[in-house]
Formats: C-alpha cells, sequence, structure tokens
C-alpha cells in the first residue's frame, strides 16, 4: 500500500486490527470498526454506495460514520458499493484495554493518568506512544520535535 493510502486510511496507526478495520477505523474511528465487527464480523457484508437511517450499518455505526464507509467504498462512478469481508476484530480484555489507551493517546493525555485509567504500567503507555509517532511518521506525517537535545 502506497503512503498516501496509508495516510488516508491510518492502518499505521491500526496495525493491530485485520486490515479491512484498520482500513474502516482510518476512515471512521477506532470505535467504529470495532462496532462493525461486533455487528457483522465473521461475514461477507455489502457495503451500499449510500445508506438510510433503517439500514444495518447505520444501526451499527450511526449515520456520520456509515456515510464515510459508504463513500470509502464507492465504485463505479458512486452509483454502487461492494462486498466485503468483514473479519471478526479482536476480541477480549486486553485488545479493549489496549483500544482504551490508543484513544486516550489519541487526545494527548498525559501518560501517567492514562496508566492509572487503564492498569498499564508508565513505560507501557509510553511504549504505546512511541508506536504511535512511529505510524505518523512512516505514514508521512510531520514527525514531532523532540525535547531532548542531540548528544553527538
Amino acid at each position: 500500500m502506497t503512503d498516501a493510502a496509508t495516510r488516508q486510511t491510518g492502518e499505521g496507526r491500526y496495525s493491530w486490527l485485520p486490515e479491512v478495520l484498520a482500513e474502516i477505523a482510518g476512515v471512521c474511528g477506532l470505535d467504529s470498526a470495532l462496532a462493525l465487527a461486533r455487528a457483522r464480523g465473521g461475514t461477507r457484508v455489502y457495503i451500499p454506495a449510500s445508506a438510510d437511517r433503517d439500514h444495518w450499518l447505520v444501526r451499527a455505526v450511526g449515520q456520520p460514520a456509515a456515510d464515510a464507509i459508504c463513500r470509502h467504498y464507492r465504485i463505479r462512478d458512486g452509483n454502487c458499493g461492494c462486498w466485503v469481508m468483514l473479519p471478526l476484530g479482536p476480541r477480549g480484555a486486553l485488545v479493549e484495554i489496549r483500544a482504551m489507551v490508543d484513544r486516550m493517546i489519541a487526545e494527548g493525555r498525559p501518560s501517567s493518568e492514562i496508566a492509572m485509567a487503564s492498569g498499564y504500567s508508565l513505560r507501557g503507555v509510553e511504549r504505546r506512544r512511541a508506536r504511535f509517532r512511529t505510524a505518523e511518521t512512516s505514514a508521512g506525517r510531520k514527525k514531532q520535535p523532540s525535547a531532548q537535545r542531540e548528544l553527538f
């Protein structure tokens, strides 16, 4: 996948998810991707060109996220949707805690607050924060300047 595509879909940031869910998370957010996995994971689903408010996709993720997903998967001049194999997605408490930590990092919360809320060690939070920085840098975003000076 190209750097531009990775930037668009957020796969670098969500590399711990199956590829389709990482793509969806990049389009409309982690919560929506996980909601889709819970609602229809492990099945083949049709993503329409647009979804009305009674569509299962809207019920699963809400109208704004459903609209973003439909736009992303539209084909043929925007008139047709497509079939997608939706993976089961991550399961278990550890994945939910990681998602919470990632969300709090993205919100810019302090590492000590994240550690206390999640049960992660401070060092564990810092490692996840470093992965975020690495994913953002490799996705072509501007690298954050370091507060530490060069030694040599």
